[in-house]
């Protein structure tokens, strides 16, 4: 197994002790644990790529772990009432058709890259929440969280669009 697929790996088995810390008390350590994971995500496909090591294996468990790790933050900032339900509501059924979609596209040989809403979407959904993460378990000031809601909704807008584009770049796969 290679170095890409390892961080990969070690991000989903942070993401259990990213809840624990979260169930225990929201702080600085699960927002830092949620950021070193969120780290990997970047770090592990640049290793794949640069070192030629892009694995069916990490096409598959990349966006897996992406998406496992962004619903377990989301989840607890709805439950603690800082972002609402319906949004991220929206952020999973984008998700699950995407998935979907890929699931297809792979059946006909095809790989879906990521689009550069996608990758905008990836992007401004971890630095919020590594944000609200941060505002949510110290003291920072009221710029800070309004920093953290606007990216939230940049992330929200930019998976309403890569969706879209996902769709319009496979529509061929319905006729």
């Amino acid at each position: 197994m290679n170095i890409s697929n390892r961080l990969t790996l070690a991000r989903v088995f942070m993401i259990p002790l990213f809840m624990l810390l979260m169930h225990l008390e929201p702080n600085l350590v699960a927002a830092t644990i949620f950021a070193l994971a969120s780290f990997t995500d970047f770090l592990d496909g640049y290793l794949a790529r640069k070192r030629n090591e892009v694995t069916t294996l990490g096409k598959f468990l990349d966006p897996l772990a992406d998406k496992l790790l962004t619903m377990a933050a989301f989840l607890y900032l709805v439950q603690a009432h800082i972002l609402p339900a319906w949004a991220i509501v929206i952020i999973l059924g984008r998700e699950t058709a995407v998935t979907g979609l890929r699931v297809l596209a792979a059946k006909d040989g095809l790989v879906m890259a990521a689009s550069i809403w996608g990758k905008l979407k990836t992007l401004t959904q971890m630095v919020s929440l590594i944000m609200l993460l941060l505002a949510w378990g110290t003291v920072l000031p009221v710029w800070f969280s309004v920093l953290a809601m606007v990216l939230f909704y940049v992330s929200l807008v930019a998976a309403v669009f890569s969706g879209y584009d996902y769709f319009k770049g496979t529509m061929h796969l319905f006729k």
